[in-house]
């Protein structure tokens, strides 16, 4: 993974148009379909590994430890792990993940409210 490293100042670093931002490389990591499924699906409860995995449906053991790793390394979800035998991992979100996870939420609200208005433009598109 190639990290960048905040060394601009903070005008520039926060500067989601410049191609070299920290801005955008966080906002990267955090806009795909995984890493958005994973806020939704924590929520406000602490979740296993397989409590994850099973409330995400298509995602791949691989791709929910990348995901989950990425969140943890940005500060948006918490692992804990306890001292047991098999050790029990169970993740939650962070103050600043549950503030992104308003965002998110406000997007599956968009979602719902225009599906039909999309399906009937793409079928409109499509023809």
């Amino acid at each position: 993974m190639v990290t960048k490293q905040f060394k601009g100042s903070l005008k520039d670093e926060a500067d989601l148009t410049r191609a070299d931002s920290l801005a955008r490389e966080i906002f990267s990591d955090v806009a795909n379909k995984w890493a958005l499924l994973i806020i939704e699906a924590v929520g406000e409860r602490t979740l296993r590994f397989t409590e994850l995995r099973n409330e995400i449906e298509g995602i791949s053991h691989k791709m929910l430890t990348q995901n989950l790793r990425m969140l943890e390394r940005n500060g948006l979800v918490e692992r804990r792990v306890h001292p047991t035998v098999p050790p029990r991992v169970e993740y939650t979100l962070t103050e600043p993940g549950r503030a992104l996870r308003a965002t998110v939420d406000a997007m599956c609200d968009w979602t719902h409210r225009y599906l039909g208005h999309i399906e009937t433009a793409r079928h409109r598109f499509d023809s």
